[in-house]
């Protein structure tokens, strides 16, 4: 009797633990295509909305640095290098609106910030050596709007913002006249960050998007 009962018990746990593991196979589906989908709307939201063309030709014009502009090689390379500062800081925060929801469990938010980034380094087509480029940049940007996010306080029209993509656009685009490139810079992030709160689904709603759910 003792065995007649053991098999149908044993075969009850395979079919709960089989269809566990279902579950979960396709939860962890549901959170990469998640993450994956936000990699791929940031990347095109900033493509479509040419926020780095705008800004570099608008800051041109205003300061008249069409010296900028000469070297049609030099000038590509240049944009290059902004749009790759651009996407670090839409990552940067749409990263903060997704991850940092209080409900949202730590391991969950490390979880989708991994296959974000690995869905975003496929999408680019970058190498090994750019990936880790990239995540090393990541992680440099987000140490450094952490440290400057307290205490907040809103941000004059006449001054620049206290954040890496001010900064280090600046140096980028004219170091020779650092304050005025790091004012246009600023008006930039103020893009950037409108844009990722769109493609979070956060503008105007006041609700946290449900990437990671």
């Amino acid at each position: 009797m003792p065995g007649f009962f053991l098999k149908p018990q044993r075969r009850t746990w395979r079919r709960t633990a089989t269809m566990y593991g279902k579950v979960m196979s396709r939860g962890e589906q549901t959170k990469a295509s998640a993450a994956a989908e936000l990699a791929r709307q940031l990347h095109e939201a900033l493509l479509r909305e040419r926020i780095v063309p705008r800004f570099v030709d608008s800051y041109v014009l205003e300061n008249e640095r069409q010296a900028l502009q000469v070297h049609a090689v030099m000038y590509r390379d240049l944009l290059a290098l902004l749009h790759r500062e651009a996407l670090l800081a839409l990552s940067v925060r749409a990263l903060e609106i997704v991850c940092d929801e209080p409900r949202t469990p730590r391991r969950q938010a490390v979880l989708f910030r991994k296959k974000f980034l690995a869905s975003l380094v496929r999408q680019q087509g970058w190498s090994v050596g750019d990936a880790l480029d990239f995540q090393r940049d990541l992680q440099l940007y987000e140490g450094l709007v952490a440290r400057a996010a307290a205490p907040r306080r809103s941000r004059k029209p006449f001054e620049a913002a206290n954040h890496p993509f001010a900064d280090r656009c600046a140096f980028l685009l004219d170091s020779s006249f650092l304050e005025k490139a790091r004012m246009a810079a600023s008006r930039a992030l103020v893009e950037l960050e409108s844009l990722a709160a769109q493609v979070c689904g956060a503008a105007g709603a006041g609700n946290k998007p449900e990437w990671t759910n």
